[in-house]
């Protein structure tokens, strides 16, 4: 990068808020994703700003100038969304890190992108109040990563994602200008809806410095399970049976026997081994009694539909235990094989138990791994292929069966990213799903907002 350039940001920032040495961009060209380093590049210069004039300052500069920024949070994203391209400006959110506000008379709270997920729950918790969107990577990642993403997580099934929280945002725009979207209220029908726009664009429409959002009352009482199969298929159809006897738990989840043993080598928490397949089910609300009528319920339909046996935990710790080694699980089979090329493939509950098969017949068709474990109440399939990105056919074949895994989502009425986004893992398959008139729509909206291609230009969707 032009040195002129890196002392009129230094000058912007201050100079201890930019980083230029080769040594600490190294540190910026990844993300959580499986990008092999070949498809990486070095960034120009890493920036740290703190407020909504600096990063509008600095996007000026990039248009007059025209390099790339591409905006970053914890880089906890798996799909290559904060992957630099060349003599790029990295542009570090993780100073805007305060909660501006928790309004608890009108359950609304405002918050900068670098607030922690976890401390941003924890805060308004204390308070009575409950946001409910629960990435996995939550101890770590940002709201402001949670918003371009549009998260989810597990409780999902009843609760929604996180587009389904945000109401306003405050974002400078590719050309450096900032507005302010939607508002504070719970109903607002002024203009073209740019919350939504916003929310899930990758950090390709806009930077976003200020995230308010609504909050809920804070359930009193919540039951957790573990429910054992022997056979696979049968836990799958299991769970739209729950949904279908009139019952919304807060999380559904499944996980295979890969994920299974692959848990309770790396935890020790006496995981059931010989188990085909797991469904770990909460359910929360204020009325202990309709909870304790529930999980009843949901009990007596696992029975009916195979399960060899259900745990109800007995105590708060014994349920964290069970959420501990569910957050522990893409670390845990991250252990067999250099490689994991994570999915998030969203299909209807009913198709959960066809899904799989097809993840099963693709899986034997490559000779891969491919655990499969799922957010199942809402069809979020994370089956993860395991290789070693330095074995070239492996990876052809791993190739191969991503493109018939994406296939046979899309077949199926599904869609090939639930949370996680396209980023540069997916964008090749993102005109299978929405066609090419759709890809030529979100160039329109792109081009319109950012002409000179400055926010994120890796990510323009289907090139």
């Amino acid at each position: 990068m032009q040195p002129e350039i890196v002392q009129q940001i230094k000058e912007i920032l201050g100079a201890e808020y930019v980083l230029d040495k080769l040594e600490d961009r190294y540190c910026y060209t990844y993300d959580a994703s499986s990008l092999s380093p070949g498809r990486r590049a070095l960034p120009g210069l890493v920036v740290f700003p703190a407020t909504a004039d600096e990063i509008s300052r600095i996007l000026k500069l990039a248009n007059q100038h025209r390099f790339a920024v591409i905006p970053r949070g914890a880089a906890s994203n798996v799909s290559g969304g904060t992957i630099p391209c060349a003599d790029a400006v990295v542009m570090v959110l993780t100073r805007m890190n305060r909660i501006l506000q928790i309004d608890a008379r009108n359950m609304v709270a405002e918050a900068e992108p670098g607030v922690i997920t976890a401390d941003f729950q924890a805060a308004v918790e204390r308070q009575g109040l409950f946001y409910p969107p629960d990435p996995a990577s939550l101890a770590f990642c940002t709201l402001g990563g949670n918003v371009a993403e549009n998260a989810g997580g597990p409780r999902c099934a009843k609760y929604g994602v996180t587009r389904d929280y945000v109401l306003s945002l405050e974002v400078v725009l590719p050309t450096g200008e900032i507005i302010r979207t939607g508002a504070k209220t719970i109903k607002n029908v002024a203009g073209y809806d740019l919350t939504a726009l916003m929310i899930g664009s990758e950090g390709t429409l806009g930077v976003v410095t200020k995230i308010a959002v609504k909050l809920r009352p804070l359930p009193r009482a919540k039951k957790t399970m573990l429910v054992i199969f022997d056979d696979l298929y049968r836990a799958s159809e299991t769970v739209a049976q729950v949904f279908i006897a009139g019952i919304i738990p807060t999380t559904l989840e499944l996980l295979d026997k890969i994920y299974i043993r692959s848990i309770e080598e790396y935890v020790h928490m006496g995981l059931p081994v010989e188990a085909e397949a797991v469904l770990l089910i909460e359910v929360d609300g204020d009325d202990a009694d309709l909870l304790d009528r529930q999980t009843a319920s949901i009990s007596r339909i696992c029975l009916q539909q195979g399960a060899v046996k259900v745990d109800v935990a007995m105590n708060a710790q014994e349920a964290e235990q069970l959420w501990l080694a569910r957050r522990a699980s893409f670390a845990a089979v991250a252990r067999m094989r250099p490689t994991l090329i994570g999915t998030d493939i969203t299909v209807l509950r009913d198709v959960i138990p066809e899904m799989i098969k097809r993840v099963r017949q693709i899986s034997a068709k490559y000779n891969l791994v491919v655990p499969v474990l799922a957010h199942a109440g809402d069809g979020n399939l994370h089956p993860a292929i395991l290789t070693d990105e330095r074995d070239t056919e492996e990876m052809e074949r791993a190739e191969r069966a991503l493109d018939e895994l994406f296939r046979a989502t899309i077949e199926l009425g599904g869609t090939i990213t639930g949370e996680h986004g396209i980023g540069q893992l997916h964008r090749r398959h993102l005109p299978w799903q929405i066609g090419d008139n759709g890809i030529m729509a979100m160039r329109a909206i792109k081009r319109a907002l950012d002409p000179n291609n400055i926010l994120n230009p890796g990510l323009r969707f289907g090139d």
